[in-house]
């Protein structure tokens, strides 16, 4: 259903978590207009594929907000847009006039969603996924990377909801505001399962449970999430095993390839995934 159809989008901002937001509200009916520098999205030369997904729903326009012509060319599409994503520190916005406090003046129905690093008065620093995930806790094993852009993400989950909840006041009220969303904030909210032991090596989604964990197969590896009692007894039952002990499963996954535990997962209504 394309509930957000009549909506109109400006986005600014560029890399992951701006395109990914305003990729979601396309999906959802929004009419979204992509405005990037002249130099195109650094996303764009990164992973182009993942780009083309994302811009897919979205007219992108290359711009140089810097120029008269070019801002002229923002202006005309805030005038009759709903909302504008932007992803710059509050110092490079204000340079462009594109701050709240002045674009309100000029465009009272409008809407800013501002994608930030850190939340005030921390603003201005400056900062990526790694630096979030860092600050939030979430990297282990130095110098392993993060296994992908959780707090990029996260952020674009969040700033997807700060848009609804952006429109939903102006539809009610009629005020345009403005809401911040800090990816450093973001990171933190992933933080809690492991900062409080859920998932530590210890915890019990960590693999201290024997019915929660992944174990190697024949040919590859299973994900077994056999967490609720009522899964952990059809387990026990179905492979003769009471009670159902880390090593035992480990013996008897050895045993069959991942596709035959896959498909006697489905058979008995218990969760096990191949590790694709």
């Amino acid at each position: 259903m394309r509930m957000l159809a009549g909506i109109e989008v400006v986005s600014l901002a560029v890399n992951v978590p701006g395109p990914v937001a305003a990729a979601r509200l396309a999906a959802h009916g929004a009419t979204v207009t992509k405005i990037e520098p002249p130099s195109g999205d650094p996303l764009f030369h990164h992973v182009p594929a993942w780009y083309a997904q994302l811009a897919a729903a979205q007219t992108v326009l290359r711009l140089d907000l810097k120029a008269e012509e070019g801002r002229h060319a923002l202006d005309s599409h805030l005038a009759r847009a709903d909302l504008l994503i932007t992803a710059s520190r509050p110092s490079s916005l204000a340079r462009l006039h594109l701050d709240f406090p002045s674009l309100h003046r000029r465009f009272p129905r409008l809407c800013q969603l501002q994608i930030l690093g850190f939340p005030p008065p921390d603003d201005e620093l400056p900062g990526h996924d790694l630096t979030f995930q860092a600050a939030a806790g979430l990297i282990h094993d130095p110098p392993r990377m993060p296994f992908t852009l959780l707090a990029d993400l996260m952020g674009a989950e969040r700033a997807v909801a700060g848009a609804l909840a952006l429109l939903l006041h102006r539809e009610r009220t009629g005020e345009a505001t403005c809401r911040p969303v800090a990816l450093v904030d973001a990171a933190a909210a992933l933080a809690p399962p492991i900062t409080l032991g859920m998932c530590g090596p210890d915890g019990p989604l960590g693999g201290a449970l024997p019915g929660y964990a992944v174990y190697a197969t024949e040919d590859g590896w299973i994900a077994l999430a056999a967490l609720e009692p009522r899964f952990l007894a059809i387990v026990q039952e179905t492979l003769g095993m009471t009670p159902a002990t880390a090593e035992g499963l480990r013996q008897v996954f050895r045993t069959r390839p991942s596709a035959h535990w896959e498909a006697w997962g489905r058979q008995h209504d218990v969760p096990v995934t191949p590790l694709r």
